[in-house]
């Protein structure tokens, strides 16, 4: 990429974007603006899919609201997200979860993992095979 742009770009960057993956149940807090005033409007539901990278990254979250299904779509590091949080981590098998949207009730359901993905990652330095000692040290 042209490295003019990337500097651009870093500016308009979240420090700490939120760790989350697609399967994951969500709550946005989106910032909404009524003629001069604003307030923050929750939007809780599924990530069913995460594309881009950059300033350019969006994901999709997925909702049933009075037996219809919601889908929002909103760019990562928009400055109209006050919060991102995790409530359950999914564990799904598909990097895009578009078959949600042909299931309903039971079937729509996505069984939940136990550690939080932030938890494993954690867990995944410290786990794993001591260092090796030189051969001199023998």
């Amino acid at each position: 990429m042209n490295p003019i742009l990337e500097k651009v770009e870093s500016a308009f960057l979240k420090k700490n974007p939120p760790a989350f993956r697609v399967g994951d149940v969500v709550r946005v807090d989106i910032k909404i603006v009524e003629g001069e005033s604003e307030r923050v409007q929750a939007f809780e539901g599924v990530v069913i899919r995460k594309r881009g990278h950059g300033i350019a990254s969006t994901f999709t979250v997925r909702k049933m609201s009075f037996g219809v299904g919601v889908e929002r779509t909103l760019p990562l590091h928009s400055p109209r997200i006050e919060s991102l949080k995790v409530l359950r981590s999914g564990k799904v098998r598909r990097a895009k979860l578009y078959y949600l949207r042909d299931l309903t009730g039971k079937a729509a359901r996505i069984e939940e993992e136990t550690a939080s993905p932030v938890a494993k990652a954690s867990e995944g330095k410290n786990a794993g095979p001591a260092p090796l000692e030189p051969a001199a040290a023998r």
